[in-house]
């Protein structure tokens, strides 16, 4: 599988969400080598403000869409930020079997919780995690949108100060 070239169609996901002024996040849901789903981050600006419509659910909304034809298990899901825990447990319970992203969030990333010490729902799952890729690409994203004076999203939170210090 070319990790890269999957990770570069969720960073085009997030391109698109930064140019809406959303956060910039975005995922592709892949299924032997194909694109099943795209999704970027809905509702973190304006009157719809929300935190449900991160781009992990929004695919696994349009996955849901897709019915049962595919084993979720051999599906990959690739996203430009380390899933949140809100996240992390959706991709869980969806039975997806790897994760792939770009950038740690180092505020709420939800990855490097122990499954093994929580109940069995979620220390039978067997999802694989690997980080890291293309994450200078999406770092630059958070930095553009968090050096951007009109977004208000987690502004002075510890992911901004962190995204904003950190060396390419």
């Amino acid at each position: 599988m070319d990790y890269e070239y999957f990770m570069k169609k969720a960073l085009e996901q997030a391109e698109q969400a930064l140019a809406a002024g959303e956060f910039p996040v975005g995922c592709v849901l892949v299924y032997q080598d194909q694109i099943l789903v795209t999704s970027a981050r809905r509702s973190s600006i304006g009157g719809e403000r929300n935190e449900i419509d991160h781009a992990e659910i929004v695919a696994l909304r349009r996955l849901s869409d897709l019915g049962d034809t595919v084993d979720h298990s051999q599906i990959t899901a690739f996203s430009t930020m380390e899933p949140c825990l809100m996240c992390y447990s959706a991709l869980i319970l969806a039975g997806i079997g790897k994760i792939v992203y770009a950038y740690e969030d180092v505020m709420g990333g939800g990855t490097g919780c122990q499954l093994s010490r929580l109940t069995p729902l979620y220390k039978d799952s067997s999802v694989r995690i690997m980080p890291g890729i293309l994450r200078a690409e999406s770092l630059k994203l958070f930095k553009d949108f968090f050096a951007d004076p009109a977004n208000e999203y987690l502004r002075q939170s510890l992911l901004a100060e962190y995204t904003l210090s950190c060396d390419d």
